[in-house]
């Protein structure tokens, strides 16, 4: 350790970390490379996919040093994985289907019909799909949009719609398809807690981390996000129940519902004309999230798994390829139902001993710690955790059950991290003993434990050069030696602000356009989370939005709650001001795009009462922050 600012060489501890993994693994098993270059087509002749305004959103060129050796800088495994999910281009997967794969984290399929072409999962922004669509039209010929569909709610699967289909075309009768529950889902998770989610996947997905082997080399599912347009297009026909047929341009797809698996409204599509399973996000070349590291609801393994059964049931014996919106398919019959059966036992050991362990009064970090996959999982290279991991599957699958509290009542009231922090340093001798025994501890390869305690000093005492120069270096080496790419990038995004500042939220989902498609009544619910409580504990204020042509909405602050009914609401009292006003208007006030002085101006409202009521209520408001500390107070 030298303690300069830029990134360091591996240590020991890593190599020799590292150098086991070759050794464990067969890496001579050449069977994913075949399948992930089978049936290639062609790729883009520029790698750089632009905005309007020529900012770059995605380089397809950004990944070409995978080409070379695994350095010591990198676990061979995630290295292996990034390597096959760089590979970028379109691709067959049976006649009449293709994906165009690392044009972003996730797939955009393409399923030809009788005059145009079905598009499912039309990746994060607008011009990556847009630049995969054009890429398909130059190999097969300018067919039309003639249907979009997207399998789940996650932002990777929809967020592009507007690159391959517009809402003209969508309002003259493309339809666009999608489960039940979506739209709901789609706008709330990006929304509601959006902004911590945000600036949390700038460390799980390392977007501000440089490129190359002692950077940013992948995020296991897929490369990282592209940083372009987001866009949404509400569905137009729903999938409400498993066995429901659509046939759309002469494309028959049979479906299944599966809530609750890797996202809250997803769905499995058979293809019987093709003889090919869509697998949405159920089933891919990793070990999954049970809960993602940028935070969301924990997902529950064991409908996971049933789901999984469920699919094999329905469709296996009618399925000859097996394909994601991640990764590459899986061919043969034989290979596709083992590989999902395979994927099923993944997500069922991992729900049903941690349910053994936890019964047997382990606590989630010791259930993390001893929990080991079957030999039989682990050598499959699709279970792998370069995504998920089994360390932080099994804490989700604790916290789904039991919640944060592990029943030591020594933990139920700890002091906050930064008084935590003072206090464990003064106990231990002070910041420069503890820094002096953290240096042994990292030449000895202890990394864990060094940060773990150089830790407390930077939460003492943030100021502290040294702290923060032996916390970076260490975070750097953990990174090195992950398997897990999100793990990867969290370490190193650790050690690129401790070193240069905080770098934000570089992808930021919750769009205009994603909150143009709020309802309002989530309109009214992501206003009341920034609703700063102490600061309106004694305002009492009622507003009542009468929407032309719409609802007749009552807003009421009380008690530092801003709730929201329609019609006058239980304990009705008279407003102090009320507010007639097209919908596009009360979204504009609400957004803070129109202010509300400007409401009787021309016309465009009739405003009774006092509108400094409205001013007051608004102005208690606060914006979240996209730049909050993590790895210091």
């Amino acid at each position: 350790m030298t303690g300069t600012s830029a990134p360091e060489p591996a240590g020991k501890a890593v190599l020799r970390s590292n150098d086991a993994v070759r050794e464990r693994f067969p890496f001579d098993d050449t069977r994913d490379l075949q399948d992930a270059r089978r049936g290639f087509l062609g790729t883009a002749r520029d790698g750089r996919i632009t905005d309007s305004g020529g900012r770059t959103v995605w380089d397809l060129d950004a990944y070409g040093f995978l080409g070379e050796d695994c350095p010591p800088t990198a676990n061979p495994i995630l290295w292996r994985q990034s390597r096959l999910v760089s590979d970028h281009g379109l691709f067959e997967v049976v006649e009449g289907v293709y994906q165009i794969r690392g044009f972003d984290l996730s797939n955009m399929t393409v399923v030809e019909g009788e005059r145009g072409i079905l598009v499912v999962d039309p990746l994060i922004s607008a011009e990556t799909a847009a630049a995969a669509l054009a890429l398909y039209r130059e190999h097969r010929g300018t067919r039309p949009v003639t249907a979009v569909l997207y399998t789940h709610s996650h932002v990777d699967h929809f967020g592009g719609v507007r690159g391959v289909v517009t809402e003209e075309q969508v309002a003259a009768g493309v339809p666009v398809l999608a489960p039940e529950g979506f739209l709901a889902h789609a706008v709330s998770e990006n929304v509601l807690a959006g902004t911590a989610m945000a600036r949390r996947a700038a460390y799980m997905y390392g977007a501000a981390l440089p490129k190359g082997p002692r950077g940013q080399i992948g995020a296991g599912l897929g490369q990282t996000t592209s940083t372009g347009a987001v866009g949404l297009i509400p569905p137009t026909l729903g999938i409400t129940r498993t066995g429901q047929s659509e046939t759309v341009d002469g494309i028959r797809m049979v479906f299944q519902l599966t809530p609750g698996t890797e996202a809250p409204a997803e769905l499995n599509i058979h293809f019987p004309g093709r003889a090919a399973l869509c697998m949405a996000e159920n089933a891919t070349h990793n070990l999954h999230n049970l809960l993602t590291l940028r935070g969301a609801e924990v997902r529950d393994p064991r409908v996971w798994a049933r789901y999984l059964t469920e699919a094999v049931e329905l469709f296996g014996e009618s399925t000859e390829v097996a394909f994601a919106s991640h990764h590459w398919p899986v061919w043969g019959r034989e290979r596709a139902v083992a590989f999902l059966l395979e994927q099923r036992d993944l997500y069922a050991y991992l729900h049903d001993q941690t349910l053994r362990m936890l019964n047997q009064g382990m606590t989630a970090a010791e259930i993390a710690e001893e929990l080991r996959m079957p030999p039989a999982l682990e050598r499959a290279w699709h279970t792998h955790g370069y995504y998920g991991s089994v360390s932080h599957n099994t804490k989700a699958v604790y916290q789904r059950y039991l919640g944060w509290f592990d029943g030591n009542p020594a933990h139920l009231w700890e002091h906050p991290p930064v008084e935590a922090a003072k206090r464990y340093v003064a106990f231990m001798g002070g910041a420069d003993e503890v820094l002096r025994r953290a240096r042994g501890s990292f030449e000895d390869g202890d990394l864990r434990w060094v940060v773990q305690v150089v830790g407390h000093v930077l939460f003492a005492d943030p100021g502290n050069a040294e702290a923060r120069e032996l916390q970076a270096d260490a975070l750097e080496q953990l990174g090195y030696g992950s398997e897990n790419g999100t793990w990867r990038n969290f370490f190193l995004t650790g050690a690129l602000e401790l070193r240069q500042g905080t770098v934000g939220s570089p992808t930021v989902t919750a769009s205009p356009d994603l909150l143009r498609a709020l309802s309002l009544d989530q309109l009214f619910e992501s206003l009341a989370v920034r609703l700063d409580g102490p600061r309106s504990w004694d305002a009492a204020i009622t507003v009542r939005w009468d929407v032309r042509d719409g609802p007749r909405i009552t807003w009421r602050l009380r008690n530092g709650v801003l709730t929201h009914v329609r019609g006058p609401g239980p304990g009705a009292d008279e407003p102090d001001v009320a507010v007639g006003l097209a919908e596009a208007d009360l979204r504009a006030v609400l957004l803070g795009a129109l202010a509300p002085g400007e409401l009787a101006a021309g016309g465009r409202a009739r405003v009774t009462g006092d509108i400094g009521r409205l001013v007051e209520l608004l102005g208690y408001l606060g914006d979240p922050d996209p730049d909050f500390a993590i790895v210091t107070p």
